[in-house]
């Protein structure tokens, strides 16, 4: 089992920032959860793991939800509110049969594709333009 600890990720500023997730909790359905705490908990970043054994496949579930958050100001009153929020959902599934190496292989390609020099994805992710 995976224990449940802080995870520190870089964003792609010009200047990358250390962005660091403590753990919340781990919820009845084995869900690992951690969050960077902001100060106000409406605007904290989440991110979630789960592994679990479905149909004698073993499947590996990742979440990441980054809300971005303002501050509403009505009648002199201001509150922070959620104006968005970005999602990421990834699903890794693997054969009981599949190896260390095969696991390694697919995550580390799957995450290679994530680089900003492989245009294809990342003109999709980033520039949110259609494949053609």
């Amino acid at each position: 089992m995976a224990q449940l600890q802080n995870l520190v990720l870089a964003d792609r500023a010009g200047v990358p920032v250390n962005h660091t997730f403590v753990p919340l909790n781990i919820d009845a359905n084995g869900v690992g959860v951690v969050e960077e705490t902001s100060g106000v908990p409406i605007g904290s970043p989440r991110y979630t793991v789960q592994c679990r054994k479905v149909n004698g496949r073993y499947k590996v579930t990742l979440k990441m939800s980054v809300p971005v958050v303002q501050t509403q100001t009505i009648n002199g009153v201001s509150t922070p509110v959620v104006v968005r929020t970005a999602y990421v959902d990834c699903v890794f599934t693997y054969a009981s049969t599949s190896s260390v190496q095969e696991r390694k292989d697919i995550v580390g390609q799957f995450q290679d594709s994530l680089s900003a020099s492989k245009v294809l994805v990342n003109d999709s992710l980033i520039n949110l333009a259609g494949v053609y």
